[in-house]
């Protein structure tokens, strides 16, 4: 008699033998008690869960002699023809090289049959996502009312890709992942049957590299005990399929809890160079953070994790050395680089990055603690205070934003402080502060022409705008209503960011801008933008920034003011600005107003 792997020689043979899916056995076995079996059913599940093997025991219990019942004799003729495969009521198809409508219409055609020996006909069809839409469509009517003599098993890894037309008539079970402790406990009996010795830490490490399919971890048994015999350690499995001892993921673990980066690079280096799964070893340190974090969050219950009494001790001793927070910090890291792995040219590098990472990701500070403290220096003040020890960047960052700098403008005047920019509850200058209200209107000057020599379309935007008040590093700007639309073109994170430089070249960094709807003070003369090179404009009509120092203009220069500029079209249209402009925007000059 030829070999037979260990996975089919150990195949679960009736309810009671499936490992780890007592919520689809016992539903099913309860079925078939109360006589309450369904026309179809959809088995979901990972590989090597065991949906086939679920169906053909289901299969069994219905076809049995005397059946259906689920405590059926394993020497029953009817039972052998199942097990063998050689039964003609129970058809195994294949969805992946059966998935077109031919073969769907054959099988409506063949299901029309009464059975041959047992009772119902029986149709498991494996991979059954791979059908294609029109071999589905072909099937609908059949698997919504099919003979009374035919039941579908339907078995797939892939439910979504089930029409859900297909899943609304089918009776759905999700096979789960088998837990770790019991294929340790399957391994161990299967390993006493064909006497071969293997201590626990092997079954374990094989438990760990299955992922929670059985069948996976039977054939890497079978795998191993060709290699080694009839005596297998755990060495002997880490060797052979890559994986790295579980001391060694605690102690890299533990290096990166502590910060100590050389410890944790070395280690990753000698996993390297002994050619481990660099892939692997990632899962698992994102699998024992995890169980760390769940170790914290629960006070210490392992009944939620899946971990060997090493484990569970070094979570205990592990758990002390960062917060939870922390740990969700390096969580995330650790995750961003398995999803960035598979793309990388080289995994060792991309792994001592996320070390690196993960270590500084300990000590880290979250952004709403930070602006929790930022909050409270601000609302308690500066004085005296000290900041913690854990963010003193963001007391800096408080000093500055509380404090601003306070510097001399560029012209000889009185230095701008806090106390000298008074302002009223609507935000404009107190009329008894000349010296600081000389000192904005000068300064307000001076940033308005900076901005026009940086952007003439951002400087003209603020040519009817006023300064209200700048207070605390918070320059207001105030608009009339009826240049309200104007101040919705100059309010954007351009003009924002260009007046927030150009106030930092005038001395006053850290600033901020803020336009609002008011009212320009009572005579209070508009600023206009140097004049642009492109305009010839005589020197009577010239004019400088107005404001309460600037002298106030004799009548005959607002008599000027009414005076037309001369003005020539030529000049205009061949200006070098405006021809790019052109050249940029793909325009033409339609009409030139003086």
């Amino acid at each position: 008699m030829s070999y037979q792997v260990i996975a089919r020689k150990y195949r679960p043979q009736r309810f009671a033998d499936v490992v780890g899916q007592e919520h689809v056995t016992q539903t099913l076995a309860n079925a078939i008690g109360q006589n309450r079996i369904a026309h179809a059913y959809l088995f979901c599940g990972p590989r090597g869960t065991g949906k086939t093997t679920v169906a053909r025991i289901f299969a069994k219990c219905l076809n049995c002699t005397g059946g259906p019942k689920v405590d059926f004799d394993d020497n029953d003729e009817r039972v052998k023809e199942i097990t063998d495969g050689r039964a003609l009521d129970v058809m195994e198809i294949d969805g992946a090289s059966n998935n077109g409508v031919e073969q769907v219409r054959e099988l409506r055609e063949t299901c029309q049959y009464v059975p041959a020996n047992g009772k119902f006909k029986i149709y498991i069809i494996d991979e059954v996502h791979m059908l294609s839409t029109q071999a589905f469509n072909a099937l609908l009517k059949t698997l919504e009312e099919p003979p009374a003599h035919v039941k579908f098993m339907f078995a797939t890894t892939d439910p979504e890709k089930v029409l859900a037309t297909i899943l609304s008539r089918c009776q759905r079970f999700d096979l789960r992942r088998i837990p770790t402790a019991l294929i340790v406990k399957h391994l161990a009996h299967i390993a006493g049957l064909e006497q071969v010795a293997i201590d626990a830490a092997a079954l374990y490490a094989i438990a760990r590299g299955a992922d929670g399919g059985m069948r996976d971890a039977e054939s890497a048994l079978d795998q191993l005990i060709s290699f080694c015999g009839d005596k297998i350690e755990e060495a002997d499995v880490l060797s052979m399929f890559g994986l790295t001892a579980q001391g060694q993921i605690l102690e890299l673990s533990r290096a990166v809890l502590a910060g100590e980066i050389h410890t944790a690079l070395r280690q990753l280096g000698d996993l390297a160079q002994k050619g481990k799964d660099l892939g692997r070893l990632l899962s698992d340190l994102l699998s024992h953070f995890r169980n760390l974090i769940l170790f914290q969050v629960s006070n210490g219950d392992l009944n939620l994790l899946e971990v060997s009494e090493a484990e569970a001790a070094s979570l205990t001793e592990q758990s002390a050395l960062a917060t939870a927070d922390a740990l969700t910090r390096i969580l995330e890291v650790l995750a961003d680089a398995e999803l960035r792995l598979r793309d990388a040219a080289s995994k060792k590098i991309l792994i001592e990055v996320t070390l690196l990472r993960a270590i500084e990701a300990r000590n880290a500070v979250s952004l709403d603690a930070v602006l929790k403290q930022l909050h409270a220096l601000r609302g308690q003040g500066n004085a005296g205070l000290a900041a913690p020890a854990s963010i003193p960047a963001a007391a800096d960052v408080s000093r500055r934003i509380s404090s601003p700098p306070v510097s001399s403008l560029p012209p000889p005047a009185s230095p701008l402080s806090s106390k000298s920019a008074l302002s009223d509850a609507g935000g404009h200058a107190f009329a008894g502060a000349p010296a600081a209200a000389t000192d904005l209107e000068t300064l307000w000057a001076q940033l308005v022409e900076a901005v026009t020599r940086a952007s003439r379309f951002r400087g003209g935007y603020l040519i009817n705008g006023h300064p209200v008040s700048f207070a605390n590093g918070l320059l207001t700007i105030g608009y009339d209503p009826e240049f309200a639309d104007e101040m919705g073109l100059a309010d954007n994170p351009g003009t924002h960011t260009l007046l927030q430089t150009k106030l930092t070249e005038l001395g006053h960094a850290n600033s901020q801008i803020k336009f609002v709807k008011a009212e320009a003070p009572v005579g209070r003369a508009r600023a206009a933008p140097p004049v642009p090179a492109l305009v010839a404009v005589p020197p009577a009509a010239k004019t400088v920034a107005a404001g309460p120092s600037a002298p106030k203009p004799a009548p005959a220069a607002s008599k000027e003011k009414s005076v037309s500029v001369p003005f020539n079209k030529d000049d205009f249209k061949n200006d070098p600005l405006i021809a790019r402009a052109l050249e940029v925007f793909k325009g033409q000059i339609v009409e030139v107003r003086a």
